[in-house]
């Protein structure tokens, strides 16, 4: 794969007790997978489902997508379990639940780097409750080692006392605040799950509006949500002539010793360059994504 940004279009929630499905999981189009250790396993589960995740880390073959494991939160008595088995695989990244402020990533952290299997492992983190959204900034620049954020918006709207509306208006400000916080130290953002799966109209609706808004994907929960969310978080074959061209027009009007230029009677300045040079890199890592086996 190239050196340019790696595709988050579409990351698939696996239990990590459901064998079959972590094999499938090989095969399937998502630019990442979570294999999940926390709510979508019981608690009878737990102990096969880690050293299973951890198996499937150490033998599987899931190409250049990335792949992370939920653990359970600091607040179960089950994550130093998790960690020890799963650090153990070299794990690319952990999703941290129910992070409540900095400390928390500072606490993972500090754990990975106690353990030699884990000296390249990313965090990311579970922004799901009112408390992590209030304190998004600190998080957000709470260790090195985060790499992005993904919002429990279920978990959200249950601590709201809200209700799920086609809209999402009760957590708009939410998923604003934290995707600032991404944005602001360099971080992946990732929007919550859409729970109807077998409703591709409304998960296009969702993701159109996750994209517009500046996430970088979506948390899926179904194979078939996949294919929807690459589609809508891949730039558009319009978009990627609009940034060819914008860039022919500045480097043109920079020629003739002009700071901007016209194109379509709209002005193009130097940060429609860098947003046009970055599309084209995220099509660039998507082709090479799929040149990788990945379809």
């Amino acid at each position: 794969m190239s050196k340019t940004a790696r595709p988050f279009r579409s990351l698939l929630y696996i239990p990590g007790s459901k064998k079959r499905a972590l094999e499938k999981a090989q095969t399937l189009p998502a630019d990442g997978i979570i294999f999940d250790l926390e709510d979508a396993v019981g608690v009878d589960e737990k102990d096969s489902a880690r050293q299973q995740v951890a198996d499937v880390l150490t033998n599987f073959d899931f190409g250049n997508r990335s792949l992370m494991v939920r653990v359970n939160g600091f607040e179960t008595n089950w994550i130093n379990d998790d960690l020890d088995i799963i650090c153990a695989a070299a794990p690319a990244a952990i999703l941290l639940p129910k992070v409540r402020w900095g400390a928390d990533i500072v606490r993972l952290s500090e754990y990975l780097d106690a353990n030699p299997n884990t000296a390249e492992t990313r965090i990311w983190a579970m922004m799901e409750s009112p408390l992590s959204v209030l304190n998004a900034q600190e998080i957000a620049a709470s260790s090195p080692r985060l790499q992005g954020m993904v919002l429990g918006t279920n978990d959200l709207i249950k601590d709201l006392n809200a209700r799920h509306t086609a809209s999402r208006a009760p957590v708009h400000t939410s998923m604003e605040i934290c995707l600032l916080a991404a944005r602001a130290y360099g971080l992946i953002c990732i929007n919550g799950v859409y729970n109807a799966f077998r409703d591709g109209d409304g998960l296009r609706r969702m993701c159109q509006q996750d994209r517009d808004m500046g996430y970088d994907g979506k948390s899926l929960i179904h194979p078939s949500q996949i294919e929807i969310a690459n589609e809508i978080f891949a730039p558009s074959k319009d978009d990627l002539e609009l940034a060819k061209r914008q860039i022919a027009a500045f480097e043109q009007a920079r020629s003739q010793g002009q700071g901007i230029a016209v194109l379509d009677g709209s002005i193009v300045e130097y940060l429609h360059i860098v947003a046009a040079k970055s599309l084209l890199a995220k099509a660039e890592a998507i082709v090479d994504l799929n040149s990788d086996g990945i379809t």
